[in-house]
């Protein structure tokens, strides 16, 4: 799997058009450490969204993304992208460790999710499960998540 640009059969409603944020990109986004909110995303044209979608998520590469993100949105409704703590040791990037919103949330769906297996996922498979099942979060494409990761 290339986790820089993959997109999920969930996410299909919106491979394309690119009417939403795709996980790939959000991962990328906490990396760096910025907040693109999605007003800025639909400021950019379908071009400079596929672009962000194929960015490599190699760490050089990143840092190039965030001067990008910066000068792309200087000019946008809501100004220049806001800067957030990089990501470090977050849930889904502890493999040991299966986040509990993430095993709650599998229990609910009757869904088996075990260490070895939550430590054999891609990193971007474990940050869509530990995003889609936390609280308050809309969680339409939870069960279509979980079909497809651990499927």
């Amino acid at each position: 799997m290339n986790q820089a640009s993959h997109c999920f059969g969930f996410e299909k409603d919106f491979v394309g058009n690119w009417r939403c944020i795709p996980l790939c990109v959000r991962r990328k986004l906490d990396l760096i450490g910025v907040k693109l909110k999605l007003s800025h995303w639909m400021e950019f044209t379908r071009e400079q969204r596929q672009n962000l979608v194929d960015w490599p998520d190699q760490p050089s590469a990143l840092s190039g993304m965030r001067e990008h993100l910066r000068k792309l949105t200087l000019e946008t409704a809501d100004g220049m992208v806001k800067d957030l703590p990089i990501a470090v040791e977050e849930p889904w990037q502890t493999l040991a460790v299966i986040p509990k919103a993430v095993q709650q949330a599998a229990w609910e769906r009757s869904a088996s999710i075990g260490t070895n297996q939550w430590a054999d996922l891609f990193e971007l498979e474990r940050f869509a499960l530990c995003k889609l099942a936390r609280p308050g979060h809309d969680h339409h494409n939870l069960d279509a998540a979980f079909s497809e990761i651990l499927g």
